[in-house]
């Protein structure tokens, strides 16, 4: 019989938990080395396992255009820091879908005790040994606000992970928020009248490019 866990999962709008844990890249602090950035948290299964290496791949390829988000990528499972290490070194080795040589550099968590696993409820039903394929994005202020699962057969859509950073800054930004499929540069939704006056003056102002299919559904240009 599983060992009961007394530990709450963090929810969308929660504050993540703080943690310190010994990385690829030296200790870190969480969230004080964070301050100020946006952050994506992200567990795998295992090491020098199929699908978690492209995943790997692809997110050491990205890290560039994350960076330049203002978003640090941080990984964890519950190997080893010798383990990690010797996995990081064969990635480097390997040549999938266009990439090669492709050298990760983002901290990824030895949490060989499930201390920080356990903490985000990395730890569920499927293994009891084994972190999920989680996601958390957390903001500059250190609330999540963002939560993803994949299955283990599965991997990531990493565009889909660029979509919400993009997504969140510009709802935060301009107080706005993103219809389904939302990109860069696509019309953004109007907030609701209940924090925007009412729904006759929602309908009849004239703010430029702004377009409502209804009382309740108001968009306008990106700018």
């Amino acid at each position: 019989m599983m060992e009961e866990r007394n530990f709450k999962m963090p929810l969308i709008g929660d504050q993540a938990p703080a943690f310190d844990a010994v990385t690829t890249q030296g200790t870190i602090h969480f969230p004080e080395d964070y301050k100020g950035k946006w952050v994506i948290l992200f567990s795998h299964p295992a090491d020098f396992t199929p699908v978690c290496t492209t995943e790997f791949m692809t997110f050491a390829s990205m890290a560039a255009e994350f960076k330049a988000l203002n978003t640090e990528l941080i990984g964890l499972s519950v190997d080893s820091l010798y383990a990690h290490i010797a996995w990081l070194r064969k990635i480097q080795e390997l040549e999938w879908n266009g990439m090669k040589n492709v050298e990760v550099q983002f901290p990824l968590i030895e949490d060989i005790k499930m201390n920080v696993a356990n903490k985000f409820g990395m730890i569920q039903s499927q293994s009891d040994t084994q972190a999920v394929r989680a996601v958390f994005v957390i903001d500059p202020n250190a609330i999540i606000r963002t939560i993803l699962y994949y299955p283990a057969a599965i991997g990531r859509n990493f565009d889909e992970i660029k979509r919400v950073i993009l997504a969140l800054q510009k709802a935060d930004k301009d107080k706005v928020a993103c219809p389904a499929n939302w990109r860069p540069g696509d019309d953004v939704i109007i907030p609701t009248p209940g924090s925007c006056g009412t729904a006759k003056e929602r309908m009849e102002s004239h703010e430029e490019g702004k377009k409502c299919l209804d009382w309740f559904l108001c968009f306008k240009k990106d700018k």
